[in-house]
């Protein structure tokens, strides 16, 4: 299986013991967002853990940790958010010079090929204009470009959870303000020789040489883990995903980022239910709860090698 750690909280940034804590032990207790009463049991050992996809916008707090997560036979590697964005969009990130600092410093430790950079959301109004952000993806380009090989962007989606907490931040962005955007952006992104894909757009920007992207990568973790992946399209994200199967960790509502388009997160207040002894990400088991171990395999196919 290939676990993602996660799209709904930032682990590494917040919980990066508790991840370390649950591969130690070779299981998680994961509740159902839907109907939080019935929890899944998630084996996580490296025999099944196929790769690990951490999201975050800050992997400061477990960039110490990695050497022992490869110790213990787990393959991973990092979507990293690094937006222009300043503190009256995303509040409680870290300075953007430690940011740039902590992926130069991440992609010199572990290789350019498992940090992905993210480019997300693109957010345009009155200030944040097309030729705003086609300045800020350049200076950025020319900070880390160096330092991966893909960037990953996408334009804001007026999520109803992001719409009534910053409506100046999801404000519907035209066909020509898209075209506009990949343009500039992909002939930025060839200087630095990175790849540039869009995640989830509907929008077809081949004429610029941006391709749909699979976030959960199956090429990707082919590479890294040398093994043909058996693996299904993740039909649990949004029609444009081109994502495979993975399985979810994380839980909505714990990060502390506090970013005004988030969608997953309103306040963070299920973070003050965080126990790193737990084996739940917030609270711990009750009574009326149902526990169910779910099936996990691995994906690689062992009877070819990948050449």
């Amino acid at each position: 299986m290939i676990l993602s750690a996660s799209r709904r909280t930032d682990l590494p940034a917040f919980y990066s013991d508790w991840v370390l804590r649950r591969l130690k032990e070779g299981y998680a207790l994961v509740r159902n967002p839907v109907n939080p009463r019935q929890v899944s049991r998630v084996e996580l050992s490296p025999k099944t853990v196929d790769c690990i996809v951490f999201w975050t916008k800050n992997p400061a707090p477990i960039m110490d940790k990695l050497d022992t997560i490869s110790k213990l036979g787990y393959e991973y590697y990092f979507q990293f958010t690094l937006n222009p964005y300043g503190r009256n969009i995303e509040p409680y990130l870290p300075e953007k010079r430690f940011l740039i600092k902590t992926f130069l410093q991440l992609s010199r430790a572990i290789g350019r090929n498992r940090v992905v950079w993210r480019y997300d959301p693109v957010i345009l109004n009155s200030k944040l204009t097309c030729r705003r952000h086609l300045q800020a993806f350049h200076r950025l380009c020319d900070l880390v470009g160096g330092a991966t090989e893909e960037c990953i962007f996408s334009f804001v989606d007026r999520y109803r959870k992001s719409d009534c907490r910053a409506p100046d931040l999801t404000q519907e962005i035209h066909p020509d303000q898209m075209e506009t955007i990949a343009s500039g952006f992909a002939d930025t992104a060839r200087q630095y020789g990175i790849k540039l894909k869009t995640c989830s757009e509907s929008i077809d920007l081949s004429a610029y040489g941006i391709e749909h992207a699979c976030c959960i990568d199956k090429k990707r973790i082919e590479r890294l883990t040398g093994w043909p992946i058996r693996a299904e399209k993740d039909r649990n994200q949004r029609p444009g995903c081109g994502c495979i199967q993975s399985i979810d960790i994380g839980a909505y509502d714990t990060c502390r980022h506090g970013c005004r388009y988030c969608y997953a997160c309103r306040e963070g207040r299920a973070a003050a239910h965080h126990d790193p002894l737990s084996p739940l990400l917030t609270g711990h088991l009750r009574e009326s709860d149902r526990v169910t171990v779910r099936k996990t395999n691995s994906l690689k196919m062992n009877q070819l090698t990948l050449l």
